[in-house]
């Protein structure tokens, strides 16, 4: 079921395109959480559905801030923890590195994380995923989802 040009309903998850969604959708995800539509929750929302990148939440902070200065990073940082809390978004923790966080999209994709300096690459591979459901299969899983985070270390850190 089509909601909006970028909030969808499939198997009763809300699913979104980060990259259409509109001042409407933003706040029918808030609200989906459980919790009061707030001027700064918006404006978290907003700007963490903006980018592709995942961010800490000091980022997300300081990118909000620009606009909303009155925004504290506690707020930032509950309302980023209550986003994965509810599955909206995830947290990617590394070693001693910051949590990073990403929105949760209709667009599956998997992770490459470095483990030297916690960058992030996004990829999709049919083969992987047609790998996943057989092992599944072997073992008499239904696959509901998964996430697949491989580590190593980025061209960069390899010099």
């Amino acid at each position: 079921m089509e909601l909006s040009s970028g909030l969808k309903v499939a198997q009763d998850k809300l699913t979104f395109d980060r990259e259409s969604l509109t001042e409407a959708d933003l706040s029918r995800l808030v609200r989906e959480m459980g919790v009061k539509v707030t001027k700064q929750r918006l404006a978290i929302l907003k700007t963490f559905s903006q980018r592709s990148a995942h961010m800490t939440a000091q980022e997300v902070f300081d990118q909000v801030k620009l606009t909303n200065p009155e925004i504290g990073f506690a707020t930032v940082y509950r309302f980023l923890k209550q986003m994965a809390l509810k599955g909206l978004a995830s947290e990617v923790r590394l070693g001693g590195l910051p949590a990073r966080y990403e929105l949760h999209s209709a667009k599956h994709h998997d992770h490459l994380t470095c483990n030297s300096c916690g960058s992030i690459v996004e990829f999709e591979n049919e083969d992987i995923e047609r790998l996943q459901e057989y092992v599944a299969k072997q073992y008499g899983f239904k696959l509901t989802g998964h996430l697949l985070e491989l580590y190593g270390l980025c061209t960069n850190c390899q010099s």
